[in-house]
């Protein structure tokens, strides 16, 4: 909890000299000792770094084999006097009469454990088998490698390692990672987060890309940390180039990584979210439900000989500054301010096929239904326009005619010449059908006969308006045989702003798994690369035009009602519920988390005045999200109670206010 979940890791390249183990000892010694003053807690060095994975025939040389060993006790001896870390290095190890390509796992000056390499690769370049044997030919569980230990250290590949955080890894080696079944695959069921991989894999033309590709699905399937070192500058290139690749992944994403053929050495720093990664495995029943086919022996993979007392205060965090607290980890990977909202060099395929299931889900509904019409309140806002961009699409799919969609523009009391103009635009340059039903006079008959002063704006008045509008278009797709196709969007349901029974129904909501950041996105994009120059100039206007529902009257012809002004920044509150729906994290994390997306752009009260109106609205307004819909899941994050989303509409809130009140307390302290 002190650190938020995160450990921070480490790949490091050291510089390396064939068969020179004491040279290769202080390189790797020097990275170490960065590391540690880095804070880093774990870190990992390539394959054989201690000899060289170059040595070829050298390997037969007793004399090799010994100077590694005593390598290894002069890194135990020195790692004494550094901060708390633990460091994983590559060595041969022989066991008996048989030579192992191994990772030693090391906690300050004591090693944990010993893992040998299982698949030796001998083919093409590759012919490890000549020297080494693989690690089920290790007929012993216990080996003692340097003679200082009285026991031995555990050796075996079914070794998982636990640190003071309660973080488990494991190790697998180069070749492992390539094979069918990599060995991760089924460390990471047995309860490994993080999975550490000492590498030697030479480059060729293509390689990299596939590697990183490997890397991240590997990483992805196994809802862990990933983190690969590979050897570099030094390893002899008699033969093979060696370009020293660093690399950490989380869950598929590619977190940092070295650059290549450098001629220096490189240390690369990132955290793992393991909270984030315990979230999705908590979630993923084929994750849950794997069954393992070996037995695991756990090891502490503590820096002090004994574990550290239970500290209350570490249990009594919510009552610490993360700001003030020394233990809290200073983040370098980047948190994106807009976690829906794809990256910009996956812009086009992303925005792509976002558009395509919103397509794909209605085209299937109006098929279904036989309708003849799609019916759609166009009021110039941004989901209108993306859900009638969407509508236009689909009937140039199903080869239904543009003027099958009939757009209705309803002016009431707080519409502006602004969006009344580019509503109208709009439906004429996409060649739609309109229709423009003023609705002042029908609201103002309605207020006479409930007794209700039209001069009283309040949740009333709005609301006669947004009902209004809806009876309007359900009567007429009764006269046109068609849908009425629902324009509210998933930051909307997620605070519950929307009328129930108003622009909260709808036969079909094409919107409602995208939330208000993507949907501005998408009409930005929609605008540059999918319509003709009048179209997009009026989209481009819809997207900087001030959200709003326009239900209060308008001041001086402007808009006088800004929804973000009262709710709050819809990239906030997209923010909080990603990170609180997609991998629960409590509300002292997510605050954590927006400190950091938004550096200087939010106040921290300003961040916990918007959130504290979330969580009130997120359990306040579940009722109206118990019976929104039908509407396609687009992304990770959903509210459909027949989907994703299963909550009581009567739950409370006061565990996250009240954790909102300590994250203030901690920060006037």
């Amino acid at each position: 909890m002190k650190n938020f979940g995160f450990i921070k890791v480490a790949a490091a390249i050291p510089e390396v000299k064939v068969a020179d183990c004491r040279y290769n000892a202080e390189s790797i010694f020097r990275l170490l000792k960065k590391a540690a003053n880095e804070e880093v807690d774990i870190v990992c060095f390539p394959e054989l770094c201690i000899t060289g994975y170059t040595c070829g025939d050298l390997f037969y040389q007793d004399l090799l084999i010994e100077e590694a060993e005593k390598a290894v006790d002069w890194l135990l001896d020195k790692a004494v006097d550094l901060p708390p870390i633990t460091y994983i290095i590559g060595a041969p190890v022989k066991i008996g009469n048989q030579l192992h390509n191994a990772a030693i796992v090391c906690a300050g000056y004591r090693i944990v454990g010993i893992v040998p390499k299982t698949y030796l690769p001998n083919y093409c370049e590759f012919y490890e088998k000549r020297w080494f044997n693989p690690s089920d030919t290790v007929k012993c569980k216990t080996f003692n490698y340097t003679g200082s230990s009285d026991t031995g250290e555990p050796v075996g590949t079914d070794l998982l390692f636990k640190t003071k955080d309660n973080v488990t890894f494991a190790v697998e080696i180069c070749e492992d990672l390539w094979a069918p079944v990599p060995p991760s695959s089924q460390h990471a069921p047995a309860g490994a987060q993080l999975i550490f991989n000492l590498s030697a894999s030479n480059e060729l033309t293509g390689k990299h890309n596939y590697l990183l590709s490997l890397i991240n699905q590997q990483s992805a399937r196994c809802l862990a940390g990933y983190i690969y070192a590979s050897a570099g500058w030094g390893e002899s290139t008699t033969d093979l180039v060696f370009g020293g690749n660093a690399i950490i992944s989380e869950n598929g994403q590619l977190l940092a990584a070295s650059e290549r053929f450098q001629m220096k050495e490189q240390l690369v720093i990132s955290e793992i979210d393991v909270e984030r990664l315990n979230s999705d495995r908590s979630k993923i029943s084929s994750f849950k439900d794997y069954r393992l086919k070996t037995e695991y022996q756990f090891l502490d993979a503590y820096n002090e000989d004994e574990p550290e007392e239970f500290d209350l205060e570490d249990f009594e965090f919510n009552m610490k500054a993360p700001e003030n607290s020394e233990n809290v980890i200073k983040l370098t990977r980047k948190i994106h301010p807009l976690p829906f909202v794809p990256d910009e060099e996956k812009r086009n395929e992303s925005c792509e096929e976002i558009f395509s299931i919103q397509i794909g889900g209605l085209a299937k509904r109006m098929l279904h239904t036989q309708s003849k019409t799609a019916i759609i309140g166009v009021s110039g806002g941004l989901d209108s326009t993306l859900a009638l961009l969407v509508c236009v699409k689909t009937f140039d799919k199903i080869g239904i005619s543009r003027d099958k969609i009939i757009g209705v523009t309803m002016p009431g009391f707080g519409t502006t010449d602004r969006t009344y103009n580019n509503a109208i635009q709009l439906m004429k340059s996409l060649g739609i059908s309109i229709r423009e039903i003023d609705i002042k006079a029908a609201c103002e008959q309605h207020f006479k006969d409930i007794r209700h002063h039209p001069e009283t704006h309040d949740a009333t008045y709005e609301n006669s308006q947004a009902r209004e509008r809806t009876q309007i278009l359900m009567d007429i797709a009764n006269q046109m045989n068609g849908l009425v196709i629902g324009t509210g969007d998933l930051s909307e349901l997620a605070l519950g702003w929307a009328t129930y029974n108003g622009d909260h129904m709808s036969m079909y909501s094409v919107n409602s798994g995208i939330p208000k950041t993507l949907v501005r996105h998408l009409v930005d994009w929609v605008a540059d690369v999918q319509v003709d120059n009048d179209s997009a100039k009026i989209l481009k206007d819809i997207v900087c035009t001030p959200v709003s529902p326009e239900l209060l009257p308008a001041k001086n012809g402007q808009i006088s009602q800004c929804t973000e002004d009262i709710v709050g920044p819809y990239e906030l509150h997209d923010f909080f519920l990603y990170y609180t729906i997609r991998f629960g994290f409590s509300p002292w994390k997510v605050f954590y988390l927006s400190k950091v997306a938004f550096e200087e752009k939010y106040t921290q009260e300003s961040i916990l005045q918007w959130m504290e109106i979330f969580y009130k609205r997120f359990f306040s307004q579940q009722f109206k999200r118990s019976c929104i819909p039908d509407g396609p899941k687009v992304g990770s994050i959903n509210l459909s109670p027949r989907g994703d989303w299963r909550m009581p509409s009567d739950a409370s809130s006061e565990l996250w206010l009240n954790e909102i009140k300590a994250i203030r307390r901690t920060i006037k302290k």
